[in-house]
């Protein structure tokens, strides 16, 4: 098993249909000990059903727009765990009135200083709270989308948000790795889940995406959490600061090649 006797920390699932869920049950099935922040009383009914049947009962309230609450959440967590591993930070959000419109007209500065500081500022911030925790060979994981490198109909702030945050995985790789842990992200293809669901008109660019990718398909929650588990674990020692993508090669296609061959 990948990370049998490793410790990981999952920050992010609001639901069963979460990529941190698919994340979360990948990690578990590889022998991991998991244990889960969540942001509010809310989120927390939909994540103990989830947490009892992946074996943990290790669930810490955590807000990532205070810093006091960070901090508040490692002290929880070091009352069950002196070390572990790594996190998997699966965090974003932007205004809804920020996801639907032409860029220029709806960006605000609120807006985008709440996209860049719950979805960027956030891993750093955890990452900070996290060092005094972590065993060597720990590794940090974090989710963003193409919109960070391509303009995607309505992703807007968020696709600056994500760019932020793949700086953010480069710079921290190069930070942490004097104390030999690593940090990756995953770009991950669109998936229905709730912090999708904020986009406007989600489901056409998931047909979309079908349409264009190489595999002819979206990818699942279940394919993302493999790869996380592999870029978690001691057979990805030598990765560090890498964006992989996960989205059945969506983003290598300028437009599908189906329709013009000769």
């Amino acid at each position: 098993m990948l990370l049998k006797n490793k410790k990981i920390l999952i920050s992010g699932l609001a639901n069963k249909y979460s990529i941190a869920a698919g994340i979360a049950a990948a990690m578990h099935r590889e022998g991991a000990e998991l244990a889960f922040t969540y942001q509010n009383e809310r989120l927390l009914k939909n994540l103990i059903p989830i947490a009892e049947e992946l074996g943990s009962k290790i669930l810490i309230e955590c807000d990532v727009s205070s810093d006091d609450s960070i901090k508040a959440s490692f002290k929880d967590l070091n009352k069950s765990w002196d070390k572990f591993d790594g996190f998997v930070h699966s965090i974003g959000f932007a205004p809804a009135d920020q996801l639907e419109g032409n860029f220029v007209d709806v960006t605000t500065r609120e807006g985008f200083k709440i996209a860049h500081d719950i979805s960027s500022y956030s891993f750093t911030a955890m990452a900070k709270e996290a060092k005094p925790m972590l065993n060597e060979s720990s590794a940090l994981l974090t989710l963003t989308y193409l919109g960070s490198v391509q303009t995607v109909p309505n992703y807007n702030v968020m696709g600056l948000a994500k760019a932020s945050l793949e700086a953010n995985t480069r710079f921290l790789a190069a930070s942490l790795g004097k104390d030999n842990i690593r940090v990756n992200a995953i770009s991950a293809g669109p998936i229905k889940t709730l912090a999708a669901s904020g986009v406007k008109n989600f489901r056409k660019m998931l047909s979309e995406h079908s349409k264009v990718a190489p595999l002819g398909r979206t990818v699942t929650t279940e394919e993302v959490g493999n790869v996380a588990s592999f870029l978690c674990s001691d057979y990805a020692s030598g990765i560090t600061g890498e964006i992989t993508y996960v989205d059945a090669g969506f983003n290598i296609a300028a437009m599908p090649l189906i329709g013009y061959e000769e």
